[in-house]
């Protein structure tokens, strides 16, 4: 099967009429976040790649803030969507290398790299239904078609990227059963019991992190444990039973009927809500993008390396990567 994205056009970007424009800014989608994680890093060979060359553990708020804007980008970025996907593949190009079982892997391998993207799709699809209104078939089939359109912007080979709904989810299936395993890359995504105070929540003094990092590790594991497929349960030795699938469902509805009470300025990613801008021609169409707070930018000793996403390679590092609440509003500014 020749891939669409083999050649000189870039194919076009999604738009404001697709579905995964409505949904993939959602804020909500943060609560699943350590899910996405773990299973990216469940797949032998990007677990390899992140355990041997990845910083997230010893940043994990700044990578995971400041990641989501690029990302985001291939969805709401326009005609500029290709461009942002294709700095994206570049920061993968170099990590490769062998793992400790002698396994050869590469980022940019494309059973690796649509792994991750089927990850941010179901992301979707997860989203929606457990802390959402839901999706029909339908919409699910059409999400499925858009993810299709989202993953070839990126211009790797779309070989492992199945042709239909259906098809994708016995891929799905077969991928939790049979090729996801246990590893320390993944157990250390679900490891939240020394995480850091949240960027996102400033006010909060830092002496009562200490007391309420506990609950919020509990909580956040528990969300991711009751997001995975019984079989991926199974292998990283989770249970859940009907109290559980009980308090999710009530969880979900709650923050469902939340929903409506969440401020416009707080209810998309900010590159989404500037997309939204742009379309609406409330802005240029080449308007300067949205980038991630400086502060969100890699280690100094990071500063230059390609791997990482950083618009602000010209710059000094700073010397704190403290957020301030101006920080945050600029960040969540589309103008």
């Amino acid at each position: 099967m020749r891939s669409q994205n083999e050649g000189n056009v870039a194919p076009a970007p999604l738009g404001p009429d697709s579905l995964t424009w409505k949904y993939f800014g959602d804020w909500r989608a943060i609560l699943q976040g350590p899910w996405a994680g773990t299973m990216q890093n469940m797949h032998p060979k990007l677990g390899a790649a992140v355990d041997e060359h990845s910083e997230f553990f010893r940043e994990r708020w700044q990578r995971l803030f400041r990641s989501v804007y690029p990302i985001a980008g291939v969805v709401y970025d326009g005609e500029r969507a290709a461009e942002t996907a294709a700095k994206i593949r570049e920061y993968h190009r170099d990590i490769k290398g062998v793992d400790d079982q002698g396994r050869r892997y590469h980022a940019l391998d494309p059973d690796v790299f649509y792994w991750a993207h089927a990850t941010f799709f179901m992301g979707i699809i997860l989203t929606q239904e457990r802390f959402g209104g839901g999706l029909t078939e339908a919409e699910k089939r059409q999400l499925f078609d858009e993810h299709k359109v989202w993953y070839r912007l990126y211009g790797v080979s779309d070989r492992p990227m199945p042709e239909t709904w259906e098809d994708f989810q016995v891929y799905w299936d077969r991928m939790c059963s049979e090729v996801l395993e246990d590893n320390r890359a993944a157990r250390d995504v679900l490891d939240l019991s020394s995480i850091e105070k949240p960027p996102i929540i400033p006010w909060l003094p830092d002496e009562l992190w200490p007391i309420i990092r506990p609950g919020f590790a509990f909580a956040f594991t528990w969300l991711s444990v009751g997001l995975f497929d019984e079989p991926v349960r199974k292998t990283l030795g989770y249970r859940w039973t009907p109290v559980d699938r009980a308090l999710m469902w009530g969880f979900g509805r709650a923050l469902n009927a939340l929903d409506r009470f969440v401020p416009d300025s707080q209810r998309e990613h900010p590159r989404a809500m500037q997309g939204n801008a742009r379309e609406a021609g409330k802005i240029p169409r080449d308007h300067k993008l949205l980038e991630a707070p400086i502060q969100f930018a890699p280690p100094a000793d990071q500063w230059h390396d390609p791997k990482h996403y950083n618009p602000y390679r010209d710059q000094e590092p700073p010397k704190n990567r403290q957020i301030s609440r101006s920080d945050l509003r600029r960040a969540a500014s589309s103008r």
